[in-house]
């Protein structure tokens, strides 16, 4: 397995993790919004920069999904969800972190679609890289 392919099931990992904290937090009622939708917000982020890492693409250290997801289509890489629907999730990563009041951009279940979506896109590239290279 190359250096990027390592990086980018490294990256899958991660984002993995982060659905699994989503999955635990999704039904308890008592967690707020902004706190559930942070961990779907970054296994997105990580999806999209382990897609990105696969194809060769650069990219910025940044939480910015729109801009992360546009670097892929400039590539002729589309990932399976809408900008708005990553724009919806990406409050998650840091304006609603630090503040205490709940704005829903959208519901769990919404961010979990847009998550589970991404996370198998991003895995049928990864994977797809990887079989094409034994």
């Amino acid at each position: 397995m190359t250096p990027t392919l390592e990086e980018a099931n490294r990256l899958l990992h991660i984002a993995r993790g982060d659905r699994d904290a989503f999955l635990v937090l999704r039904d308890a009622p008592h967690i707020r919004l902004s706190v559930t939708c942070f961990h779907a917000q970054q296994a997105v982020e990580k999806a999209l920069k382990a897609a990105l890492t696969t194809t060769g693409v650069p990219f910025r250290r940044i939480h910015e999904l729109s801009e992360l997801a546009q670097l892929l289509a400039d590539q002729g890489v589309s990932p399976p969800v809408t900008l708005e629907q990553l724009e919806a999730l990406n409050p998650y990563a840091v304006v609603f972190r630090y503040d205490d009041t709940e704005i829903e951009t959208l519901t769990r279940q919404q961010a979990q679609d847009i998550m589970e979506a991404m996370l198998a896109w991003a895995e049928g590239i990864v994977s797809g890289a990887y079989s094409g290279r034994e």
